[in-house]
């Protein structure tokens, strides 16, 4: 199937550019990312590789042509970097679609990506960083029947690796925006929708009656006027075994999510208040797999910090239980004031706290047949996750000097929140101040300065310590608008471990041009987890040169 659709693509192309149409247009981007590993038994790079260089990369392909639109991705892991997941492996063309538009209707066959509210009973998306790419693949219809009525219907198997999961995903959406639809000339804003996502897997299991339909289902409602926006989201998925299929593990429970979010804005002034409970919320495109086989999203509430430090200890959304709450206050103060100053100044107030929810994850197994419901929004008493408290201050003093200073305080679960046994690493609590500064040394040419540091304090009941203390520099020269020199150290001075009192220190270079991107860089990687939104993964330990090109046509 796969061939015969790529062959019906490259005759399309084809024909196309014979056309003599004028309006039909290609375009495309082109990246690859090379790694040289060294062995460096002090930071844990103990595993060679048998490859001098491993590589990722991907070409885009895109036609378009009036209502018509068809495209490809190349993607080659010769072999995967070692941060990927090494079934990554080889050549191929994973993702081609065609997509066709008239009327309202849009018609989609092939690869798509697709997300439903908030993401909770389905998000389809791809992210390199994370080594994810779910794309579903099958048929996806997209229809607007009136103004402001926007439906969707969808079917295919979720992308995993070069191959597909054995489960069968269906999908429909529906969101109508009142306003649109009643012609109503109002301040407030109306918008519902909902959906219904299942999935389809054939019991074979010799031990279990496993559900052969899984689904989840949600509504949501997004209210504004003048400033203020609320918007909130309920979800529901039926029993779903999931665990390591042992009788004692394998958990029949249904799942429940709830997500609100509160903001106001004027001028100067941003408000946000967020949160969310999650009980038994993971969805798999196939059951009993790993995290790549996940198919919905648990929106983070932690703030994504840009800084390295502050994001040395990410936090990871516990789909399977957990209760948080975000809020953020942003603030300017005017111009012209004592605070303010000429330009005036910037103020980013944070706090995010994650935990268990009370009395537990629901759970329903073949044994004793219990089940409960947890209570939601409790705090008192129930296991701290995570939690971040963040002051932000940027500051223009001229035309030539910026300020940007962060001070925050951090509570990091490190055995939940990277799946360690209980009581190994406990809570690990830092204090990070971080001082960042450019300075325009003339037109074209600049410099920035990060200093940061980590105070660390490990939990005083745990069996084993952690990393301990940090500081870092960063020293960044920009030649606009085609180079860019930049020397990074971080280093892990306040290890308990003498011996682990390194220096991971990094080199690079980068040259623009137009579409095209170049960069060199050389240095070490500490092991660790990186996080996107919520979703990890683990970075293994590194030494080596890296090489990165792309390119935009």
């Amino acid at each position: 199937m796969k061939k015969i659709f790529t062959i019906l693509l490259v005759f399309c192309f084809s024909s196309k550019l014979l056309s003599q149409d004028n309006t039909a247009e290609i375009h495309g981007n082109f990246e690859t990312n090379l790694q040289s590993y060294f062995v460096d038994s002090s930071i844990g790079a103990n595993e060679p590789t048998p490859e001098r260089i491993l590589n990722n990369a991907y070409l885009n392909i895109l036609y378009t042509k009036e209502n018509f639109t068809a495209g490809l991705r190349y993607e080659s892991y010769l072999n995967a970097l070692k941060d990927y997941d090494p079934q990554y492996k080889g050549n191929g063309i994973p993702f081609r679609f065609a997509t066709y538009t008239s009327d309202g209707l849009e018609v989609t066959v092939g690869n798509y990506y697709e997300q439903f509210g908030s993401g909770l009973t389905l998000r389809i998306y791809e992210d390199k960083g994370l080594g994810i790419d779910n794309s579903l693949d099958g048929l996806k219809l997209k229809y607007t029947p009136l103004n402001g009525v926007y439906l969707t219907g969808l079917i295919g198997k979720s992308r995993t690796y070069f191959d597909y999961a054995k489960g069968i995903i269906r999908g429909t959406d529906a969101e109508i925006n009142l306003n649109e639809t009643l012609k109503l000339e109002s301040e407030t804003s109306i918008i519902i929708g909902g959906n219904f996502v299942s999935r389809f897997q054939s019991d074979n299991n010799p031990s279990f009656v496993l559900p052969e339909n899984v689904a989840t289902m949600s509504t949501r409602l997004n209210l504004s006027h003048g400033g203020f926006n609320y918007y909130g989201e309920f979800a529901h998925k039926i029993n779903d075994p999931v665990g390591s299929m042992v009788q004692s593990e394998n958990n029949y429970a249904s799942g429940k999510a709830i997500v609100n979010n509160i903001a106001y804005s004027q001028k100067g002034l941003g408000i946000t208040l967020e949160s969310h409970f999650v009980d038994h919320m993971d969805f798999r495109s196939e059951r009993a797999k790993k995290k790549e086989y996940i198919i919905n999203y648990i929106p983070t509430l932690s703030k994504q910090h840009a800084y390295t430090l502050l994001s040395l200890y990410p936090c990871a959304t516990q789909p399977e239980g957990e209760f948080g709450f975000n809020t953020n206050i942003f603030y300017k103060i005017p111009r012209k004031t004592l605070l303010g100053g000429k330009y005036g100044t910037k103020l980013n107030l944070n706090f995010a706290r994650t935990n268990s929810i009370q009395g537990g994850t629901s759970f329903l197994n073949d044994i004793d047949s219990l089940t409960h419901s947890a209570a939601l929004f409790k705090i008192k008493g129930e296991t701290l996750y995570f939690s971040d408290f963040n002051l932000e201050v940027n500051k223009k003093i001229n035309k030539i000097i910026k300020t940007n200073f962060v001070l925050a305080k951090q509570s990091y679960n490190k055995d939940v929140l990277e799946g360690k046994p209980m009581g190994e690493y406990g809570i690990i609590k830092s204090t990070i101040a971080i001082a960042d500064v450019s300075y325009k040394i003339k037109k074209g040419h600049s410099i920035r300065i990060e200093l940061q540091t980590l105070r660390s304090k490990d939990d005083p009941n745990a069996e084993k310590k952690g990393d301990g203390s940090w500081h870092m520099l960063l020293v960044e020269y920009t030649i606009s608008p085609n180079w860019f020199f930049a020397i990074q150290d971080m280093y892990n001075y306040g290890n308990y471990d003498e011996e682990k009192r390194l220096h991971y220190a990094n080199v690079s270079v980068g040259y623009l041009k137009g579409a095209n991107r170049f960069a060199m860089g050389y240095g070490k990687k500490r092991a660790g987890i990186f996080c996107v939104g919520g979703v990890c993964k683990e970075v293994p330990s590194s030494n080596g040169f890296s090489l990165n090109i792309s390119s935009s046509f």
